[in-house]
């Protein structure tokens, strides 16, 4: 492999391969983008409904009884 690349110039190199690889390989290169910012918004979503719950318990449970339940 490496000596079918050292014969060409460098835009082939540095600008056709990696467009011609975009081109063929675009559509799965954003669907994983995708799918991985789609997960770590819903990581983010239940993180902070997680926080939600547990500080409204809280809240909740220091007002009706001590803390030395805990």
């Amino acid at each position: 492999m490496r000596e079918i690349f050292a014969g060409l110039p460098w835009w082939v190199k540095w600008v056709a391969v990696p467009v011609i690889a975009l081109v063929v390989f675009g559509g799965v290169i954003a669907t994983v983008v995708g799918f991985v910012i789609g997960l770590l918004f819903k990581l983010l979503v239940f993180v902070a409904l997680i926080a939600g719950l547990i500080y409204i318990v809280r809240k909740f449970t220091a007002g009706s009884s001590s803390r030395s339940d805990w």
